[in-house]
This record gives C-alpha cells, sequence and structure tokens, in this order.
C-alpha cells in the first residue's frame, strides 16, 4: 500500500516560528512517519483515526514544546499568540523529547470530521493524501495537566465538564497547576523579525526648511525642495 501524507491545516509544528513543540528536520520526521504507519496495528483504533506511536530514533527530529523555567530575563522572548502577549522559554532551552506520537486521521476519515471547513476539505481531496496528520505529541517531563488560565476559562463556563467538579476536585486541579507552571515553561522561536530600510533620507529639520515647508524653496541645509 503507498502512504502519502498531508498535514492537516491545524499543525503549527513545522512553521519557522513556531510556538511549542517543533519538527526541526521535516524529512526524517515524515519518512519515520510514513513508516510507523505501515507497521501500526489499526485494529483497535476508533475507525480512521490513529495515535501512531514513534520510536527514539526519532525524537532528533522533534525540538519539545517545553523547558525548565530559569530566573534569567534574558532567557525569555515575547509573542502574540491566542490573542495575548506572553513570554516563552527560547527554542534552545527546550528540555529533550523523552516520547512522541503523531495523531493521524485516513483521509476518509478527516473529511468526515465536521470541524474540517470546505477549503480544507478541497485541499486535501485535490492532494491525493491516504493519511492527513492532525497533530504531534512530544512528551518532555511530566504529563502537563491545565494551564492556570485553561482552568479558570473552564471553570468559569468554558466546559461542561467543569461545573461538575467537585471543589476538593477544582483544589487538586489547581495545586497539579500550580506544581507544573511553575517549574515547566513553553517555549518559542522568536518573531519574525521587521526590517526598515534606513536607507531612507531623513527630512531635514532646519528651521528654514520648517518654515519653507510650503513654499516650494530649496533648503540651504539638505538641498530638498519642500
Amino acid at each position: 500500500m503507498t502512504i502519502k501524507i498531508e498535514k492537516s491545516n491545524i499543525v503549527s509544528a513545522f512553521g519557522n516560528r513556531t510556538i511549542g513543540t517543533k519538527v526541526i528536520d521535516e524529512d526524517g520526521f515524515m519518512s519515520f512517519l510514513q513508516e510507523c504507519i505501515k507497521k501500526h496495528d489499526s485494529s483497535k483504533d476508533k475507525l480512521g483515526q490513529h495515535v501512531i506511536p514513534m520510536p527514539s530514533e526519532a525524537f532528533k527530529t522533534i525540538s519539545a514544546g517545553v523547558g525548565i523555567r530559569t530566573q534569567d530575563p534574558n532567557d525569555y522572548i515575547l509573542r502574540f499568540y491566542r490573542g495575548k502577549v506572553s513570554a516563552y522559554l527560547k527554542r534552545e532551552k527546550a528540555a529533550m523529547v523523552e516520547s512522541l506520537a503523531a495523531i493521524v486521521y485516513t483521509t476518509e476519515a478527516y473529511l468526515s470530521d465536521p470541524d474540517v471547513g470546505e477549503r480544507e476539505a478541497r485541499r486535501i481531496k485535490f492532494s491525493n493524501a491516504t493519511h492527513v496528520l492532525v497533530a504531534i505529541l512530544a512528551s518532555a517531563g511530566p504529563d502537563s495537566p491545565l494551564s492556570p488560565s485553561r482552568l479558570v476559562h473552564n471553570l468559569a463556563g468554558g466546559n461542561k465538564e467543569a461545573q461538575q467538579w467537585s471543589t476538593d476536585e477544582i483544589r487538586e486541579k489547581a495545586f497539579e497547576s500550580r506544581e507544573y507552571h511553575d517549574e515547566w515553561v513553553v517555549v518559542a522561536d522568536p518573531p519574525e523579525l521587521v526590517f526598515i530600510d534606513v536607507s531612507v533620507k531623513k527630512r531635514c529639520d532646519a528651521p528654514f526648511h520648517i518654515r519653507q515647508h510650503t513654499g516650494g524653496h530649496r533648503c540651504p541645509e539638505c538641498g530638498e525642495k519642500s
């Protein structure tokens, strides 16, 4: 069976300016993934939806999405993400990957997902892919609980299940969240640089130039005709 994998439009791990888990060797990662799909026993999987474990040899193709929090401000960068500016640990501080898996759908299963829009569905159909990569799960450190902001969001009505939590359950989840996020933090690449053309001539601020700005005279300081 010939396997052709297309990346879902929600996968951000292949970008140059990535927040969180990042693929640093795309060819190597996709080659490992293709072989893993061929060998995967899908008999116990939900129809067309697979969690594909990947071997330790593939860890080198990935940069983990978290690292150990430091106290040095120089180890952090600011990024705008999901509507707010936050501090992230620099990519070179990422922890070593300890486990790796990929969530892969068959094309048929992906196209039947109600969250897949018409434009994305057309793109996948025209790609002739047999499978779609939906997510990359690269683990480093302990399992990540809900972040403090996500926990508050859920308690404020953003999650129906959270409405059923007891006081003790909420307290336990809050403790886990604080304990984890006091030690671990998401890593990111720096934002895209914006280059300014410094060769553009600065406007002369000589008094004559300012006074004669609309007079059609040539400035004796810079020679520019205003």
